[in-house]
């Protein structure tokens, strides 16, 4: 990669997150209770903890993919509160502010490379179409993808696909990033490319929220470690105490775990 992914422009360029108190449930069934996490402009928070444990569905509810049902989500100056109706202006505000990869890479298959990254731009941001292939271009080069432009993702590989969203997202200058376990879904070897981007990412500033599995990610990058179990956080703190001294059994248990695999 020969040149940063993504520069700050003075502190308007990135955004913290601070969520508060936020609760939801599908049915009967509690999924987030009383969470609040604050994550500081250009920092790094990673989520972990066992499946089912409520990570995937905070960050849908940052993206405001999923309605929360109490609580407030502030991203920047713009506070979105459960329970009030969110204008659609407000909604689309805060959702090109906060971009979202998801362990899906959810590209367009009829469209090309390069119209997969340059066509968000054109219908969010309202730039020319050659503006926004000519952005698309100098993200797929700094990603190694240029070559790919031109072809379709089903001819590319897993890790490509994923750097390609991970581009996509970037094209809409996001002040906020979101990875929703960008590497479940690749092998191993695959991973370490989309990785690698995201470590980039974090070098250069930029805010991110990710759930991950990737433990030497999670000690090595993020600035703060939020452990999730049953809905709720039962622990958090500076990433290298809590893998080295968890204060939690449950912590203890899941970090035996996936560290044994």
């Amino acid at each position: 990669m020969t040149a940063s992914l993504f520069t700050p422009a003075g502190e308007a360029a990135t955004a913290g997150v601070t969520i508060a108190n936020l609760a939801k449930s599908f049915g009967s069934h509690l999924v987030l209770d009383d969470i609040s996490v604050t994550v500081r402009p250009g920092s790094v928070t990673a989520l972990i903890g066992p499946s089912g444990s409520g990570k995937s569905t905070l960050l849908r509810c940052v993206n405001l993919l999923e309605t929360p049902d109490a609580g407030t989500i502030t991203v920047g100056a713009q506070t979105v509160h459960a329970g009030r109706r969110i204008a659609d202006r407000d909604l689309l505000a805060l959702r090109r502010q906060v971009g979202m990869v998801f362990q899906s890479f959810n590209l367009f298959p009829n469209l090309s490379v390069l119209r997969n990254v340059a066509l968000p731009q054109q219908k969010v941001l309202g730039r020319s179409r050659e503006e926004a292939e000519e952005r698309a271009l100098a993200l797929l080069d700094r990603v190694g993808l240029r070559d790919k432009a031109q072809q379709h993702p089903q001819r590319c590989s897993g890790g490509q696909q994923q750097r390609i969203a991970i581009v996509r997202a970037l094209a809409l200058d996001p002040r906020a990033m979101l990875f929703d376990e960008p590497t479940s879904a690749l092998d191993p070897e695959v991973g370490v490319e989309v990785l690698a981007v995201m470590r980039e990412l974090a070098r250069d500033g930029m805010t991110m929220i990710v759930v991950t599995h990737e433990m030497q990610f999670a000690r090595d990058v993020s600035d703060h470690l939020v452990v999730m179990a049953d809905g709720r956080i039962i622990e958090e703190g500076h990433p290298a105490t809590i893998m080295a001294e968890p204060a939690q059994e449950r912590t203890r248990r899941f970090l035996s775990a996936v560290l044994e695999r």
